[in-house]
C-alpha cells in the first residue's frame, strides 16, 4: 500500500512538473527525444519534463536598433547612418529550427543590407527620398529572413550623420537658393505692378476728372498721419492754357519768317526774333540834304 501511494505521489509530482503556462503572445516549440514534436500554446500545456524539452518564442513585434554604420554613397560622401528594424516571428518552428539566434541574425542582415543599399544611392536621394530607401531595405531584409520564419514589417533610417564641412556647404546652398527665390519673387512682383500701373494710367488718362479725384485721394491718405508735410502739386489744368498760348505764339512766329531763304528757322529762334522786334522801336526816315 505504501509503495502504491509513493508511486502515485511520484506520478502526481511528475505531472505537475510537466505542466507549463504560455502567455497569449507566446508559443512553445516542443522537442520529444530531440525530435520536433509540436508547437504548443497559449494556455496550459503538458510537456514531459524528462523526455521532452520546450523553447518559448515570443510573437510580439520587436524593435531592433541597428548600430551606426559607416557608409560611402555613390557620389563619394562619407556618412554615418543608423536605423531601426521592426520584426516579428511568423513561424515559431522555423525560427527555432532553421537558425540558432534569429534576433542576432536578423540584426546583422539589416546592417549589411543598410550599407549595401545606401552605397548605391546618392546623398540627395538619401535625404529627400527616404521613403523609397526604407521600402527597398524592408523588401530585401524581409525576403531574406522569410525562410527563417521572420516577418519584417518596416526598416526605417533613423539618423544620417553628415560631416561638418558637408553641413556648411548644404547651408550655403540652401541660403543661395532662398536668395534666388526671393529675387525671382521680387522681380515678378515688380513686373505685375508695372503692368497694373500701365493699365491704371491708360484708364485714368481718358478722363481729366479721374486724375483730379486720384490726386485728392492721395492727399487724403497723406493727411491721415498726425505729423506730415503735404506737398500740393500744381494741377495740369492750370498749366495747360499757358502751354497752348506758347504753342500759338511759336506757330505765328514761324509764319512771319521770310520764306525767300528757304531755310526754316527753329521755333526757339523765331520766338526770340519776334520778341526782339517788339522791343526795338521802328526805324525813322532821315531827310536827305
Amino acid at each position: 500500500m505504501e509503495i502504491l501511494l509513493g508511486a502515485l505521489a511520484v506520478v502526481v509530482l511528475y505531472t505537475f512538473s510537466s505542466l507549463c503556462i504560455l502567455k497569449q503572445y507566446e508559443r512553445g516549440v516542443v522537442f520529444l527525444l530531440g525530435k520536433f514534436w509540436a508547437t504548443k500554446g497559449p494556455g496550459l500545456v503538458f510537456v514531459p519534463s524528462i523526455v521532452a524539452k520546450m523553447q518559448r518564442v515570443s510573437l510580439r513585434i520587436l524593435a531592433i536598433d541597428i548600430k551606426p554604420q559607416d557608409v560611402i554613397t555613390r557620389d563619394n560622401v562619407s556618412l554615418k547612418v543608423n536605423a531601426v528594424l521592426y520584426m516579428r516571428v511568423k513561424d515559431p518552428k522555423m525560427a527555432v529550427i532553421e537558425i540558432e539566434d534569429y534576433l542576432y541574425a536578423t540584426g546583422q542582415l539589416a546592417q549589411t543590407t543598410l550599407r549595401t543599399v545606401l552605397g548605391e544611392a546618392e546623398l540627395d536621394e538619401l535625404l529627400a527620398d527616404r521613403v523609397k530607401i526604407n521600402r527597398i531595405l524592408k523588401e530585401i531584409v524581409d525576403d531574406r529572413s522569410n525562410r527563417w520564419g521572420i516577418e519584417v514589417s518596416a526598416v526605417e533610417v533613423k539618423d544620417v550623420g553628415l560631416p561638418v564641412e558637408m553641413k556648411r556647404a548644404m547651408a550655403r546652398q540652401a541660403e543661395c537658393e532662398r536668395e534666388r527665390r526671393a529675387k525671382v519673387i521680387a522681380a515678378e512682383g515688380e513686373y505685375q505692378a508695372a503692368d497694373r500701373l500701365t493699365q491704371a494710367a491708360s484708364i485714368i488718362g481718358t478722363e481729366r476728372q479721374a486724375l483730379a479725384l486720384r490726386l485728392l485721394q492721395t492727399i487724403v491718405e497723406i493727411s491721415s498721419e498726425t505729423t506730415s508735410t503735404v506737398l500740393l502739386p500744381i494741377p495740369m489744368d492750370l498749366i495747360k492754357p499757358f502751354t497752348e498760348l506758347a504753342q500759338k505764339v511759336t506757330k505765328s512766329a514761324e509764319k512771319q519768317l521770310p520764306e525767300s531763304t528757304g531755310v526754316q528757322m527753329p521755333a526757339a529762334d523765331a520766338t526770340e526774333r519776334v520778341s526782339n522786334s517788339k522791343r526795338s522801336p521802328p526805324p525813322q526816315a532821315v531827310a536827305s540834304p
